[in-house]
């Protein structure tokens, strides 16, 4: 018979008071015996297996509150047996109650070793039998009961952890590109920019703006816009090669991309890396001339912080950057000369 496994939180008030016991003998009058001791408690509910080597998969089945266990069958050490529960998941826990003729202390101690909760010498009173089974049983439910608590418990918090993470991510994501939003960013530069003081070492900032944007708007719609802005947004966060690198929307068209602990030069190689890629998008246009593609200008700047500099110094230097971009003919990367410290 298959007894289906349910979990301690889905037992009725009724069940959850009920003792549910296992008898291992290979001894039919013993279990006969028992069962006549228990067959007036109407919340005990007694079960008997006489071959040990079906033990463990009744017990499995039958789930039991507390097992009885005799220590001597033939073909099986009832040692060896204690030690096969402890070592099945579904049985870690169950109290085990070892049934023994011999009230001897190193039998008792070995029994006690091998994983036994309590040891009676048979046959026991009926009383104190009773008595023991309730025990166990009792304290068995109790702990899995507060397991039960506990894991609903983490499966909250986990399920807090997860929605707190997906709002504060919607909370720092822009809703067109999915990168940054503007206050992330100022949040993100302004935290990197007081490491970078503290540690005396570089950060640095790309300002990129899409070229002739009111005009694509304009010509091929807002929706295209759109999926433009997204393209680019794409292009930036897979040019961001490090975990620390993170790239924005500044605002409408203007992307912007904070790079932690990156040199002038390198930052300069990223900047023509990232211009590249978005043409090679291949996105038609018709600014500044019929049939040409989407780009973008940048401005790069880098600088070593002074502590106690605001955060919009390597904004301002950045800005910079791309307006000269822009007025030497746009679809191109320029930056102040060399890495600058804020003064």
């Amino acid at each position: 018979m298959q007894y289906p496994y349910r979990s301690y939180a889905e037992m009725t008030s009724t069940e959850e008071r009920s003792v549910m016991v296992l008898l291992v003998d290979d001894q039919a009058m013993i279990g006969e015996a028992v069962r006549r001791s228990l067959a007036t408690e109407h919340d005990i509910d007694f079960h008997f297996c006489s071959d040990p080597h079906e033990a463990i998969a009744v017990a499995e089945n039958l789930r039991p509150t507390v097992i009885l266990q005799d220590l001597v069958m033939p073909g099986m050490d009832g040692l060896i047996l204690l030690a096969e529960y402890r070592a099945t998941p579904a049985l870690r826990d169950v109290p085990i109650i070892v049934l023994s003729t011999k009230d001897d202390p190193s039998v008792k101690s070995t029994a006690f070793a091998a994983g036994a909760n309590d040891y009676l010498v048979k046959l026991p009173d009926s009383i104190e039998l009773i008595a023991r089974l309730r025990y166990h049983s009792r304290s068995y439910i109790a702990l899995q009961q507060r397991d039960e608590a506990y894991r609903a418990l983490r499966e909250s918090q986990q399920q807090l952890l997860e929605t707190n993470l997906t709002l504060q991510r919607l909370m720092n994501s822009d809703g067109l590109t999915k990168l940054s939003n503007r206050r992330h960013f100022d949040e993100y530069l302004e935290m990197e920019w007081r490491r970078a003081a503290r540690e005396q070492s570089s950060v640095s900032l790309l300002m990129i703006d899409v070229d002739y944007f009111k005009s694509f708007n304009d010509t091929f719609g807002h929706v295209a816009g759109d999926d433009a802005l997204r393209q680019v947004a794409e292009t930036l966060r897979t040019s961001c090669s490090r975990s620390s690198d993170m790239a924005a929307r500044y605002g409408g068209e203007e992307f912007a991309m904070v790079l932690p602990g990156t040199s002038a030069g390198g930052a300069r190689l990223l900047a023509e890396k990232v211009r590249r890629a978005i043409e090679a998008l291949k996105i038609p246009h018709d600014q500044p001339r019929p049939g040409s593609l989407l780009s973008v200008s940048i401005g790069v700047a880098t600088a070593i912080p002074a502590v106690g500099q605001d955060s919009l110094t390597l904004v301002e230097m950045a800005d910079q950057g791309l307006y000269q971009a822009k007025h030497n003919g746009r679809n191109q990367v320029a930056m102040l000369d060399g890495t600058l410290r804020a003064n």
